[in-house]
């Protein structure tokens, strides 16, 4: 009697010796899971009855070189997603804000230079390269218009089921590009721009992108690195570190979880750090020169330019957020229908702006608000109110373009119709606290203007005048409007519809701009 010996849990099977005495049942197949050798081939072992197939475990022992090249790649790789990639992308964000930086720069003087002794030049090259900016925005790059943070916003508060599609649509290496390149053009042909937005939005896409790295990618992990990304560009636009942390917090999460916080935070460290090795510790605006104790009377100026600010901050927000009320409507048939006709007119207006102001709302405004905060260069009187306008023209063209810079050239331009009243104080502790009144009136984030222009002047002695001011205009321009980043998110991309491929498209609030008109 010959007995094969049994798969594990089954019983023995007794074969006969004579294969004719007794028929040979069949040998139950493997369990499930176990595993074939190396090559499919079951052993065979010879028996009576024909062979006899005996399914073999592998081993399961493996060396322990092999254990630890292992435990090292799997270690590697978890180094590399939680340090290495996230760490880099910073490290990328701040490089793109000093570079971007430069190049604005580059481009504004540029222009200066083109239309020096030339100011018919600027009828020529501001229309022309306004139309050629909105072409190519609405052509090939939709998505890199505007500011950049309301798409920021969009993306982190949208549902759930609109984030593939925002995220295809407002970020990628085709917005990067666009938001980069566009908004240069923008700088090149004069145009009231400020590159903050737009290094906020370029920081928020790059930092996304390594999302594909991920193995397991989710809408959590895409927020995180968006919130990110948007602490890291502010912080290395402005070389505000703390502000880029608050301005994350506040305006873009609102009520997102802490455990963010520590990937943001390390985002805006290594952004920051990029940004000291390449321009230096520098403070934006310089230092502020201010008394250091300022009497209790300065609380009467800190009032008026809380209600003058938080006035002019909604009515900016009002002209952006409700265009259809006060456009003529064949302007507004031109912005729906015949968008580069749209641009070219404003261009025009910008133009004939710049030209009777003497130049002085070409660009961001930074230089000017400097050289008034300096005292180093006298402005027009009406430079508050010519900034204002030309931003709100460029704004509604929809061209890559920030509000920060020009919005704090504004608030300088305020300070001269409110030291006109309080001639006795500080020229230039009005012009910090006007600067901090617009901007929180038009973020409606008092917060985070308040820590951008005391990091930005090394303002620390006017803080407390500063967040009065800013809380007190934020509640005013609240009033009125809501907050405009906010505002601009909910009207542009949420419920959003990808436009067609082909043609120069009106947007989805132009289309009801449209039906408004028509009603």
């Amino acid at each position: 009697m010959l007995e094969a010996e049994p798969l594990p849990g089954a019983a023995a099977v007794e074969v006969s010796e004579n294969p004719e005495s007794k028929s040979v049942p069949d040998i139950p197949e493997p369990p499930a899971d176990r595993e074939l050798p190396v090559g499919g081939a079951p052993e065979h072992t010879e028996g009576p009855g024909g062979d006899i197939h005996r399914y073999i475990q592998p081993p399961t022992h493996a060396s322990f070189q092999e254990i630890a090249w292992r435990e090292l790649g799997s270690r590697s790789r978890r180094l590399f997603l939680q340090v290495g990639l996230p760490w880099s992308a910073a490290l990328l964000v701040g490089l793109i804000s000093v570079l971007y930086a430069k190049w604005s720069t580059d481009a504004y003087d540029v222009f200066i230079g083109w239309i020096a002794g030339r100011w018919w030049l600027a009828f020529i090259l501001t229309p022309g390269l306004a139309v050629l900016a909105t072409y190519l925005t609405r052509r090939w790059f939709y998505g890199a218009e505007g500011s950049g943070i309301p798409q920021v916003i969009a993306a982190i508060h949208a549902p759930r089921a609109e984030n593939d599609v925002l995220m295809k649509r407002l970020f990628g290496l085709r917005v990067i590009f666009g938001k980069l390149g566009i908004s240069l053009l923008g700088f090149l042909s004069g145009l009231t721009i400020g590159r903050e937005g737009p290094t906020v939005h370029i920081g928020a896409a790059i930092m996304a992108e390594t999302r594909r790295f991920y193995p397991h990618r989710n809408v959590r992990l895409e927020r995180q690195l968006l919130l990110a990304g948007a602490a890291a560009g502010l912080s290395g636009a402005f070389n505000t570190p703390l502000a880029g942390v608050i301005f994350a917090i506040e305006e873009i999460a609102r009520d997102f979880e802490s455990r963010t916080n520590g990937t943001m935070i390390t985002a805006v460290v290594f952004a920051g750090l990029t940004s000291l090795a390449l321009a230096g510790n520098y403070l934006y605006f310089g230092q502020l020169n201010v008394p250091e104790s300022l009497p209790i009377a300065f609380a009467l100026p800190v009032l008026v330019t809380a209600i003058a600010c938080g006035l002019l901050g909604a009515a900016f927000n009002m002209a952006l957020l409700k265009w259809t009320v006060w456009m003529p409507k064949p302007v507004q048939w031109l912005k729906v229908k015949r968008p580069l006709w749209f641009a070219l007119l404003c261009g025009i207006i910008i133009a004939t702006i710049g030209v009777v102001s003497r130049g002085q709302t070409w660009g961001s405004g930074y230089d000017q608000a400097r050289e008034l905060l300096h005292g180093t260069a006298p402005l027009s009187e009406a430079f508050g109110l010519t900034k204002w306008v030309s931003l709100v023209v460029t704004y509604l063209i929809g061209l890559p373009g920030g509000l920060f810079s020009p919005s704090l050239a504004i608030g300088a331009g305020i300070a001269q119709w409110v030291h006109f009243f309080f001639s006795w104080t500080s020229m230039a502790a009005v012009i910090a606290l006007c600067m901090t009144g617009y901007l929180a009136a038009v973020t409606q984030s008092p917060i985070t203007s308040f820590v951008i222009v005391m990091e930005m002047t090394n303002g620390s002695g006017m803080v407390i005048p500063m967040m009065a001011t800013a809380v007190i205009s934020s509640r005013i321009a609240r009033l009125f409007t809501p907050p405009l980043y906010e505002a601009l998110a909910e009207e542009k991309y949420y419920n959003y519809q990808p436009p067609p491929e082909s043609g120069i498209t009106a947007t989805v609030e132009e289309e009801a701009a449209e039906s408004a008109t028509a009603a």
